[in-house]
């Protein structure tokens, strides 16, 4: 989620308004040129040198939001990219700003440590009511979410740190050549409920699509703008179609298994479910586990589950 602030002048008078988020400020070419008091023509040949010349990356310091009565999303530029031009127009505002910006960062940071040290505890508590539910009969499930805890340890560290904008999308995989099509999906359904029922392990209700909101989930996870996809990495889109076939509840009975099944299904078909040693990222124990712990999850700790699994699939 975004903040917007108000940058005053020495005198209080209201000079621009800037955006935070992704851990850093935002602002427009536009903003930039009023902030640092230069031609346009100066402020963009900066910036093209910022990058042209290796000095930050384009991908990382550089995105594309809506504005108010904007029908075309607006490029703005990191904080980063604002101090370096700072530095080149020797802007004695540009210093101010900076200085401003970083410590309006600093409080979102604290603010956001507490934030998510609670997402933390919720889930410590989620994990628990999992690990002693006496329902659970099948003993495999707690072996699967104790090995979570136990091979993904390192996770679960990371997750202490969780701020769902800080999740480094460099190091994903976003090589995506399958995409999951929605009546190749429903006869992929219809056979593992074929399977199970004659193990006895599913009744009719199993897979029976309440909506239409299953085709949706498929349609979303795989929604681009210019060419690109939102969700821009294997992982990315692995991660939220588990938690939203979870969540959605867009069957009458089977969504932790069809959710399961259309993960492994989607990360085998895009090569991405072994690791280079040739194991299950996720085997079937532990597989069932995350399904639980998401479907147990509150809604609140959305971002927390998908960068759980996001974590847990990512190459090493």
């Amino acid at each position: 989620m975004s903040k917007i602030e108000i940058y005053t002048n020495k005198n209080n008078e209201t000079l621009i308004e800037v955006q935070f988020e992704n851990d850093t400020a935002w602002l427009t070419q536009g903003q930039i040129v009023k902030l640092f008091e230069r031609d346009q023509s100066v402020i963009s040949r900066h910036i093209n040198n910022v990058f042209k010349e290796g000095e930050l990356d384009k991908e990382s310091n550089m995105q594309k939001m809506h504005i108010a009565n904007s029908d075309k999303p607006v490029e703005f530029y990191s904080l980063d990219v604002i101090i370096s031009v700072g530095y080149r127009v020797k802007s004695k505002q540009g210093t101010q700003f900076r200085q401003w910006a970083t410590s309006r960062l600093k409080d979102y940071l604290i603010q956001g440590y507490a934030v998510n040290q609670k997402r933390l505890d919720q889930l410590q508590k989620t994990i628990e009511l999992i690990a002693n539910n006496k329902d659970t009969n099948n003993l495999d499930e707690a072996k699967g979410l104790l090995e979570i805890i136990k091979n993904y340890n390192k996770s679960f560290i990371l997750l202490n740190q969780f701020d769902s904008n800080k999740l480094n999308t460099e190091k994903l995989n976003k090589n995506i050549t399958y995409e999951i099509k929605f009546e190749e999906a429903l006869k992929a359904i219809d056979e593992l409920k074929s399977q199970l029922m004659k193990k006895k392990e599913a009744t009719k209700l199993f897979g029976n699509r309440k909506d239409d909101s299953f085709e949706g989930i498929l349609g979303n996870i795989v929604q681009s703008f210019s060419g690109k996809y939102l969700y821009k990495s294997i992982e990315e889109q692995a991660a939220n179609l588990l938690y939203f076939i979870i969540k959605n509840h867009s069957f009458s009975d089977g969504n932790k298994r069809i959710g399961a099944f259309m993960f492994i299904w989607f990360l085998e078909k895009n090569k991405h479910a072994l690791k280079k040693s040739g194991e299950l990222k996720i085997n079937d124990n532990a597989l069932t586990a995350l399904a639980l712990l998401i479907a147990n999850s509150n809604p609140s700790e959305k971002d927390l589950m998908i960068s759980l699994v996001i974590n847990l699939i990512k190459d090493q």
